[in-house]
């Protein structure tokens, strides 16, 4: 069972119908049927109202951003380019319970891994597609995982209906119409598919929590979310993409990992580059925006030999950081971006006033405002009477690499960086050591990295 659904009987009325004469000239353009046809099943299954093609134009940009303000998706802040975001009150995590490979019967990933029959998973999320973006506008996107025209280089493709997850991916990811365009793939397995909807919305957010499901199909390269907004089960290219690439790596001879990428500078103008493996909320972004060092990643690396050389990209050129304890002393270099005009995204936060606040910002927050539950007020608890923070912990900030002091001049190089070293890394306040060096790749690969443990985080 290779894919959910049938092949649309007349996918040129169909396409004409749903993406208008513009938007269909824009995938006609593509002369790439194989992309087409996984377009045309899924409109055809979700049946929205309408899609817009977002090709790279800045127009198309430009659209999204305006239909998410008119949605309410985002609100307009008080200082130019800045935006917020609220999921809903329950729609705050990755939802570990219901994020699922789909398996055949013969396969097995290990039991750490959830998972659920191919077939029964696909009827399960078919049903849930079906019909959910009625009266909705979808959204189609092009990206590029990787710099361009590069070894790294990942097409990827988003079919959603919600406007803050596409113009999340437009600061998250390289632009990418024009890497399917001509492009003659074999099958759909070469480029990444993630289909999302939020479903029903109730004063803006996903009412319908408990059909939440993120499902990833391995052997045909899909991703299905449903009946969420939070980033880390919409935002297909993110970790949803790194699931499928870790496949990819492992049948191709490359790697991808869980880790940022730095360069770091010593004598003479020399740059060495690493990366680092930490657990989420265990400091990665903080320690790859060290002051006077560059940044190229913060989250996820690429890693090829290349020319007998280990070389490692960004398939990413922003950021989707935890904002929770960022503020001018600690992270003065994320704190000047945040804080400046230009296109940035909180999630989360306390709004007042059309201003951002939250949690070990190092200022006085306000007593009310608007947050994630609604309006606020301190000492404001949830029915099950917990008090409600003004900012959520996993709160966020979208932002681009490019808008950073310190970016790296490579981030776009197609060959990547040359890797020196590895750092090993999480939260442990009572058993290792702070620092510690390997004698050799080996030992603190197996000895060290394998072997490290963190203590358990957000």
């Amino acid at each position: 069972m290779r894919d959910l659904l049938p092949r649309t009987k007349n996918k040129e009325k169909l396409l004409k119908d749903k993406c208008k004469q513009d938007g269909f000239c824009k995938l006609e353009n593509l002369n790439n049927p194989k992309v087409t046809d996984f377009i045309a099943r899924y409109l055809e299954h979700c049946n929205p109202d309408s899609a817009f093609v977002r090709t790279d134009s800045q127009k198309d940009v430009e659209y999204i951003r305006k239909r998410s303000i008119e949605k309410g998706e985002e609100r307009q802040l008080e200082m130019d380019g800045h935006t917020v975001h609220f999921d809903g009150y329950n729609d705050q995590a990755r939802d570990k319970e219901n994020t699922k490979f789909l398996l055949p019967p013969d396969k097995e990933i290990g039991r750490q891994f959830n998972s659920i029959n191919k077939e029964k998973g696909l009827k399960e999320i078919r049903k849930y597609l079906e019909n959910i973006m009625k009266g909705k506008e979808a959204y189609i996107c092009f990206f590029c995982l990787g710099p361009k025209n590069s070894k790294f280089s990942i097409p990827a493709l988003q079919i959603t209906d919600s406007t803050y997850v596409a113009h999340s991916e437009d600061i998250l990811y390289r632009d990418g119409y024009d890497l399917f365009k001509n492009r003659k793939f074999e099958n759909e397995v070469e480029f990444f598919k993630f289909v999302h909807s939020a479903g029903p919305l109730e004063g803006g957010v996903s009412k319908k929590i408990h059909k939440r499901r993120i499902y990833t199909d391995l052997e045909a390269n899909t991703v299905f979310s449903t009946h969420t907004q939070y980033g880390g089960n919409t935002i297909g290219a993110k970790k949803l993409a790194m699931r499928l690439a870790i496949k990819k790596a492992s049948e191709e001879g490359w790697l991808t990992e869980h880790m940022f990428i730095m360069g770091v500078h010593g004598d003479e103008d020399r740059t060495t580059y690493f990366t680092g493996a930490y657990p989420s909320a265990c400091g990665k972004t903080s320690t790859s925006m060290i002051e006077s060092e560059k940044l190229v990643g913060d989250d996820i690396a690429y890693l090829r030999e290349i020319n007998g050389e280990l070389r490692a990209a960004n398939p990413e050129r922003g950021i989707f950081g935890i904002i929770r304890d960022v503020s001018p002393d600690d992270d003065p270099l994320i704190w000047k971006t945040i804080t400046t005009p230009g296109e940035v995204i909180f999630s989360n936060v306390l709004i007042k006033d059309g201003k951002p606040y939250w949690m070990g910002m190092g200022k006085e927050l306000p007593e009310k405002g608007i947050n994630h539950s609604g309006k606020w007020w301190k000492g404001k608890k949830d029915e099950s009477g917990k008090p409600i923070d003004p900012s959520h912990r996993n709160a966020r900030y979208t932002v681009r690499i490019s808008d950073l002091e310190n970016k790296d001049p490579n981030l776009e190089n197609p060959d990547g960086v040359k890797i020196k070293g590895i750092i090993y890394g999480g939260r442990d306040s009572d058993t290792w050591v702070p620092v510690s060096e390997s004698f050799n790749w080996k030992h603190g690969i197996l000895t060290k990295g394998s072997a490290l443990e963190s203590e358990t985080t957000s």
